[in-house]
């Protein structure tokens, strides 16, 4: 049971370090922010019906979106490359692809 515990553990703390990675992905200038979205981000956030993504209220502007593009999380890999023009478009496409909760 032990040794269980122990491996389920190390599992966890292995799947969050690689959660919480740095992607250095550097969009061109003029792509526009739904070619960075489904080369990026559908990676890990799948479009649910009629929406790209289901965002907070607290995420539902563009220095929020592009901040947590950015700098990540605990389970976001962060793209500090997207910054910009090619940040703001995808901020404006999520925005007007998205749905809040």
């Amino acid at each position: 049971m032990k040794k269980m515990v122990l491996v389920l553990a190390v599992s966890a703390l292995v799947s969050l370090v690689g959660c919480s990675k740095t992607d250095n992905y550097t969009p061109a200038e003029n792509v526009s922010g739904e070619d960075i979205f489904y080369t990026n981000c559908t990676k890990c956030h799948k479009p649910e019906s009629g929406s790209v993504m289901v965002i907070s209220t607290a995420m539902a502007n563009k220095d929020a979106i592009i901040q947590k593009v950015q700098k990540g999380s605990m389970g976001m890999t962060a793209f500090p490359n997207i910054k910009g023009e090619p940040a703001q478009r995808l901020a404006e496409f999520v925005l007007a692809n998205s749905k809040t909760k």
